[in-house]
């Protein structure tokens, strides 16, 4: 071992009248041959002290315990500088230690492999997710919303380009699922962990490069999902009419290329997902102006592969366009030539599935086909989209509601050869209807504004409404495989 030379510290514990020297202290004060010399700073500090506290001091078990750390310091000294003597004391200490604790082990040392996933990784929180027409999704924190006084502003969702709105938001949790439907009835499954974390302005990432869909494959439908109830169902329904209720426990175990949710035809594909409850009312909406509203008991719940039961009989090439489950609120309508209205959810009535429906709206050659149906609040706002690239976004308070078998009014003036194709509700966090910057110029419209001709076309007519159920269809239409 090394040896460490310890004569200068030794030397300096020998000097205990250097050893008590303050570092500050001038050098015409302190010891001397004939004594102590006090600084004044020394001698005012002890004319301070109370009388009791001098008498206290025990100068003599003050010098004691000087002189035992100055032994042991010349004690641990000698240890280190020999190793004979700090071999000895090793020994010895470790002989008193298997001594004392030289019992038997207490905890028990397993082997086990651990299995870590991403989400064990993951901090739960809750957080707002959206999802933007165009398919751009994105987290972002829940605090970022703020609480605003009535009448504040608002803040941004998200940047959106010209011809892209937010159409979904949901307060989900890191650990939640995103179930994703897609037109072709397949079933993706997106943790909420996996979105990217985004700021307020950024918009977020392309649902394609987060799901492995095939060509041709879009994005219909995403239901939030914490717990796969057994309780709770998943509702669909496709172009062609068809409707099928299946458990939701039965997507409770993911795959990574996705699964069949919805066995469909040839020709057919998928327009709306829903979950509920399995004794809501569903409302079927065709092309051809007609709603069927229906209670979903009518549809026995069924595996995930079944292609489902007929929902409405539909005539020629009409086509389902929309499909919801009943809540609070009215039903706006639109047709391909712009016009639209809304009519209290109680003039549907209720009757079996696979019947032709009631009138919705009538498709003149003014109206045209229906686009779109939802259900919506007055204080909602509505996107109206036209083949042409034109956005009109405009407040459900502003059309007129009115019966089930009018025209209805004005929504958007098209240019000619220009179509409506659809309407969503938009999710409006900005608070602020004014603001037309998420537009391209020119793009803006008078949503609210009706031309002449329209006023009259809202008065109630007295066709014949379709309300008994095709019997020989029901049977038909029952296609489970």
């Amino acid at each position: 071992a090394k040896k460490w030379d310890s004569s200068l510290i030794t030397a300096l514990l020998d000097d205990d009248a250097h050893l008590c020297r303050p570092e500050d202290l001038e050098d015409q004060y302190g010891f001397f041959k004939d004594g102590y010399q006090l600084s004044p700073v020394q001698a005012k500090a002890i004319l301070d002290l109370q009388l009791h506290r001098l008498t206290g001091l025990e100068q003599n078990k003050i010098t004691d315990e000087f002189k035992e750390i100055i032994s042991h310091i010349k004690e641990y000294l000698e240890i280190l500088t020999s190793p004979d003597r700090l071999m000895t004391v090793v020994t010895d200490e470790l002989l008193e230690i298997k001594e004392n604790y030289g019992d038997e082990r207490r905890t028990v040392i397993m082997e086990r492999q651990v299995h870590l996933t991403m989400e064990d990784l993951v901090i739960e929180e809750d957080v707002v997710v959206t999802l933007s027409h165009e398919g751009y999704a994105k987290m972002q924190q829940v605090d970022v919303y703020r609480a605003q006084a009535r009448g504040g502003k608002g803040k941004s969702a998200t940047a959106m380009k010209n011809e892209d709105f937010i159409e979904k938001l949901w307060i989900a949790n890191t650990h939640d699922t995103l179930l994703c439907f897609s037109n072709m009835g397949q079933v993706y499954w997106l943790k909420v962990y996996e979105l990217p974390m985004a700021s307020r302005m950024a918009r977020g990432k392309p649902l394609v490069n987060l799901l492995p869909l095939d060509k041709n494959e879009m994005i219909t439908a995403i239901l939030p999902v914490r717990d796969y109830d057994e309780d709770k169902f998943v509702f669909f329904a496709t172009a062609k009419g068809v409707v099928k209720k299946t458990p939701l426990s039965n997507f409770s175990r993911p795959r990574a290329n996705g699964i069949i949710g919805l066995g469909l035809l040839d020709g057919d594909h998928l327009v709306n997902v829903e979950l509920t409850t399995g004794s809501q009312d569903v409302f079927l909406f065709s092309s051809s102006g007609k709603c069927i509203r229906f209670d979903e008991g009518d549809v026995r719940s069924m595996g995930r592969t079944a292609r489902g039961v007929r929902g409405i009989t539909l005539k020629g090439d009409h086509k389902v366009v929309s499909m919801f489950i009943a809540e609070e609120g009215n039903v706006l309508v639109c047709t391909e030539n712009g016009f639209g209205k809304q009519t209290k959810l109680e003039e549907f009535s209720k009757i079996r599935r696979s019947g032709q429906g009631v009138i919705a709206i009538q498709t003149s050659e003014r109206n045209g086909a229906v686009v779109g149906a939802c259900q919506v609040l007055p204080e909602d706002q509505i996107m109206l989209i036209s083949d042409g690239g034109t956005l009109v976004r405009t407040a459900v308070d502003g059309i007129s509601t009115v019966g089930r078998n009018t025209q209805g009014v004005t929504l958007i003036r098209l240019a000619k050869k220009e179509n409506l194709v659809g309407i969503a509700k938009v999710i409006n966090l900005e608070g602020d209807d004014d603001d037309e910057s998420e537009f391209e110029s020119g793009d803006l419209i008078d949503a609210n504004t009706t031309d002449d001709a329209s006023t009259d076309d809202s008065t109630e007519a007295n066709p014949t409404d379709a309300n008994t159920t095709d019997n020989a269809s029901t049977d038909e239409g029952d296609a489970e495989s």
